[in-house]
């Protein structure tokens, strides 16, 4: 297969109520949907999840253009791809920029699952079906409001795992109300990184609470000091930041610095090395799962379908579209039913691209011959 053409389409939509964690406020997602066309004319799509600022990672909207249109798309220059894991190799050289990365790769993947005919979990070696699914509470204004949300979630759409956001001086509190109104819920805190080890015996004061995990306690970039606290504190470490790649699963794993491991295609660099860390945490019987990024239909597509590989046994960030989107870029609309989302049986992501949505959110767009 040879890509002929990308274009890139940068979109703004804003979601329905501002999402607030222990970094920052997102009011609006500024994403890059990438739009391949092969030399059959048969299209495949990505998604570059970088946010507008760099609050989660070093990346951004602004840089990852500027890496995808001078420095990774000259790399699709003229080549044949064979393999949905050569791309991954071919974008070696441009060192971390794993968002942008990803969100051409992801084009690569749908472009061979459609012209295979297949749907995108059967070429990522999972399979069609329904996936439980999970979601994610900001901080909000009062206590109320977030249980308020909780309530709504678990008890009328059928969540079974509920994760909310905390940080010092808005956690143990809010665990306690959550934990005796919801006795039975699967509860994660993540926490962005907003605690040090100094703070040990303040997270011990959420051992009682039997929560199913605590998601990146400490910094964003450590491996070290969370094998220390794995060590120490009796709730499961869940890494999310610290994992940006299958070496670095290797290294947490080794270490003993964590029990669970989320895997978001974006922040690892692509479905390859998603995979990759997949096979790695089966292999030493850690669980994984799903997370989250705020994204459009492409990317949550493409999540759906990572999702029915088998160590996926916790529940990710996978939610209605409606949870977040007025209306989404994509079609059908991802619903959830009973606490289950269906994956899409159609080749490729199994969604359509609304082209008139997609005009109306756009930016910019930049089209290129390759």
């Amino acid at each position: 297969m040879r890509v002929c053409s990308a274009t890139l389409h940068h979109i703004c939509m804003r979601l329905k109520t501002p999402f607030v964690n222990s970094l920052t406020t997102v009011e609006e997602r500024n994403l890059i949907l990438v739009e391949l066309e092969d030399e059959l004319g048969t299209k495949g799509w990505g998604e570059c999840v970088a946010f507008s600022s760099p609050w989660y990672t070093e990346e951004t909207i602004t840089t990852a253009w500027h890496v995808m249109t001078n420095f990774l798309l000259p790399l699709l220059q003229g080549v044949t791809i064979t393999s949905v894991w050569e791309v991954s190799k071919l974008f070696a050289p441009v060192r971390r920029n794993p968002m942008a990365k990803a969100g051409i790769e992801g084009a690569v993947w749908d472009l061979f699952a459609r012209r295979q005919g297949v749907a995108l979990s059967s070429l990522m070696g999972g399979k069609p079906g329904e996936v439980k699914a999970g979601a994610t509470v900001g901080l909000k204004a009062s206590l109320a409001q977030i249980v308020e949300e909780v309530s709504y979630l678990h008890h009328d759409q059928g969540y079974e795992r509920v994760k909310v956001k905390i940080k010092p001086g808005r956690d143990v509190d809010l665990i306690h109300c959550l934990r005796q109104r919801f006795p039975q819920l699967m509860l994660i805190a993540d926490a962005n990184s907003a605690y040090t080890l100094a703070d040990l015996d303040h997270l011990r004061l959420l051992e009682p609470y039997k929560l199913t995990m605590i998601e990146q306690p400490l910094a964003a970039d450590d491996i070290v000091d969370h094998a220390t606290l794995a060590k120490q504190l009796r709730i499961p470490i869940c890494l999310d930041e610290s994992i940006t790649s299958a070496e670095d699963a290797r290294r947490a794993l080794e270490l003993g610095s964590c029990q669970v491991m989320s895997i978001k295609i974006g922040r690892v660099g692509g479905i390859a090395e998603a995979i990759r860390i997949h096979n790695l945490c089966a292999r030493h019987k850690v669980p994984v799962w799903v997370g989250g990024m705020l994204e459009s239909g492409v990317s949550r597509a493409q999540h759906l379908a990572l999702a029915t590989l088998p160590n996926f046994t916790i529940p990710g960030d996978l939610s209605a579209s409606t949870r977040y989107w007025e209306q989404d870029v994509t079609k059908p609309e991802v619903k959830v039913s009973q606490g289950k989302i269906r994956v899409p049986s159609g080749t490729g992501i199994g969604f359509h691209i609304d082209e008139e949505r997609l005009r109306a959110v756009t930016v910019r767009s930049l089209k290129r011959q390759l």
